[in-house]
């Protein structure tokens, strides 16, 4: 994991450079090339994982001196990619240099073959033309901006504002009340972009004017399976330790994140299975009893995979003290208390590993939401009782947010319209009388997906909603905030959740094989209890959440 830096006719310093340090505090680089009237420079902070030696050092050039590559991210089949490069006399066994090689001999279609999560910037000066390209399912950021001959992307917005400045985007600010996380290619910041998960950003510097086009990359669609339910199970435990086991690639230590529930717990045994050492496994908890604290159920799950545990507690005043310095790591706004907790557990972690494991992905790929029950329940209810629960619900005194806008989202005539609904913090009546400007976004960005994925000829609406899911809040919100705070402290999160092969067989299976009425990540947990004692698979879920509810109420900040 590292930090990325590029310009196009913008100079930046060693200074701005150093501002990325936190990503890559093992060593820095960069180089300039001209192409044609354009002159590029590209900088790198790194992290050193994967061959920790020189021979991973970036900018990273081919033999020739082009392509040159700026690379954030891990490949995991990169071994299996450098089979077909026989002809390559490699430096080193760094999957960047795979990278470098493969997108020399391949051009960019090549970057479909990439499994592994990656945020990049290639330039070819022998064919005119920088490539900025994000993983499919954006587990690394990236953002770019171009005005006129004028281009920066990086892996952080704070350099670029450094460089370009930035203006408040109105527009983006009704999509975020809406949403509560800012969807690619959008910032709270005008003309400042974020590339969309499996996605390439291509940048032509064959003539003096310089052009961007985008394209996706990721293979989307598949057959429908087949398999009846116990094939289907076997194939997914396969499938699900072979995503852990190769995403144990690294020259240096690695740890897991471990909650209370079963995600974590899966990863980590699989982990622990094919790990030459006992792993490290990490957890935050809070100072006070709190039912979000997970550090009881956590400790019996460590112990019972032979785990070294660590804990880190914190209380009402570690969140306030964190939370305004959280937000400047994040760099976007997001409505989440959970990246303060992510915080201080990211810390503990860092001081002993540079790579840890985790169980993200697992709630959108497998259904463990609860507005996926609510698809499952607006499939059966006539439209008259759907219009009628929400006012009904309000009359009884109903206060909670989320089973609001559930009953609002049954409402929607079309499923993009429910989605919309189950996701928004503000409804469009509050954001016009807000802002004074309406949110056209939220739903040409779901639009976007939708008909990527070809979601209409998808026959059940709750499948839709994850699919979306896994490639949208997922990416611009969850993972958004674990990779700032990870890497503001110098460590990797890997996901093997979102392993390609494994998400595409998921995806192509029946959804009742994933949820049902009342039941979810079905099967997910049947596989877990295969492996995991009963206990671990059947305690209720909790979330990665905090105890801000209680907090702020005890401080008189909420009021019945």
């Amino acid at each position: 994991m590292c930090g990325i830096l590029g310009t196009v006719n913008l100079p930046f310093t060693d200074a701005t450079l150093d501002r990325l340090a936190h990503r890559g505090p093992d060593g820095k680089g960069s180089v300039v090339q001209r192409v044609g009237s354009h002159l590029i420079r590209l900088g790198h902070r790194r992290l050193a994982i994967v061959d920790v030696s020189h021979a991973g050092h970036q900018p990273m050039l081919a033999p020739e001196g082009h392509p040159v590559l700026v690379f954030n991210g891990e490949i995991y089949n990169h071994q299996q990619l450098r089979q077909n490069l026989r002809h390559v006399s490699f430096r080193g066994h760094s999957d960047t240099e795979t990278v470098l090689h493969l997108l020399a001999r391949e051009g960019a279609a090549a970057i479909s073959r990439l499994h592994g999560i990656f945020a990049f910037g290639l330039l070819d000066a022998s064919r005119g033309r920088l490539f900025l390209a994000r993983d499919p399912f954006g587990v690394k950021p990236l953002y770019y901006w171009q005005r006129g001959n004028s281009l920066v992307f990086c892996s952080e917005l704070k350099p670029i504002l450094e460089l370009v400045g930035g203006t408040f985007d109105r527009e983006a600010l009704a999509e975020l009340l809406r949403l509560r996380y800012l969807p690619s290619p959008d910032t709270l910041f005008a003309g400042i972009k974020k590339v969309r998960p499996g996605h390439v950003v291509e940048v032509d510097l064959s003539s003096e004017e310089i052009a961007l086009a985008e394209s996706s990359y990721a293979p989307l669609g598949c057959e429908p399976s087949r398999l009846t339910y116990p094939e289907a199970l076997q194939e997914y435990g396969r499938l699900f330790e072979r995503a852990v086991r190769r995403q144990l690639m690294a020259d240096v230590e690695l740890g897991v994140l471990l909650s209370g529930g079963v995600d974590s717990a899966l990863v980590a045994q699989m982990a622990q299975k094919h790990s030459p050492y006992r792993l490290k496994g990490f957890t935050v908890g809070y100072a006070d009893r709190d039912d979000s604290d997970e550090v009881a159920d956590a400790c019996r799950t460590a112990n019972h995979l032979g785990l070294d545990h660590r804990v880190v507690r914190i209380g009402f005043d570690d969140f306030l003290d964190m939370l305004r310095r959280c937000v400047a790591i994040v760099e976007e706004p997001l409505a989440t208390t959970s990246l303060v907790p992510m915080y201080f557990l990211a810390q503990l972690a860092s001081s002993d590993v540079k790579v840890v494991l985790s169980g993200q992905g697992a709630d959108e790929l497998l259904g463990g939401y609860g507005r996926y029950q609510g698809e499952l329940y607006a499939r059966f209810m006539p439209p008259w009782a759907a219009r009628m629960a929400l006012p009904l619900a309000r009359a009884m005194g109903v206060k909670r947010e989320r089973v609001l806008r559930g009953l609002e989202s049954l409402r929607g005539k079309s499923a993009p319209d429910r989605f919309l609904a189950a996701y928004s913090v503000f409804n469009p009546r509050q954001i016009q009388r807000l802002l004074g400007t309406s949110d056209r976004r939220s739903g040409e960005r779901m639009a976007y997906w939708y008909d990527r994925l070809d979601l209409t000829a998808n026959w059940h609406s709750a499948a839709s909603m994850m699919s979306l899911d896994l490639r949208m809040n997922l990416a611009d919100d969850l993972l958004l905030y674990t990779d700032k705070i990870t890497m503001h402290h110098g460590l990797e999160c890997r996901v093997p959740m979102l392993d390609i092969e494994l998400v595409r067989f998921v995806e192509a299976l029946p959804v009742e094989y994933r949820i049902r009425l009342g039941r979810t990540k079905i099967i997910h947990k049947d596989f877990a209890r295969s492996v995991l004692p009963p206990a671990i698979v059947k305690r209720p879920k909790k979330g990665f959440q905090s105890p801000t509810e209680r907090w702020f109420r005890q401080a008189g900040v909420l009021r019945e």
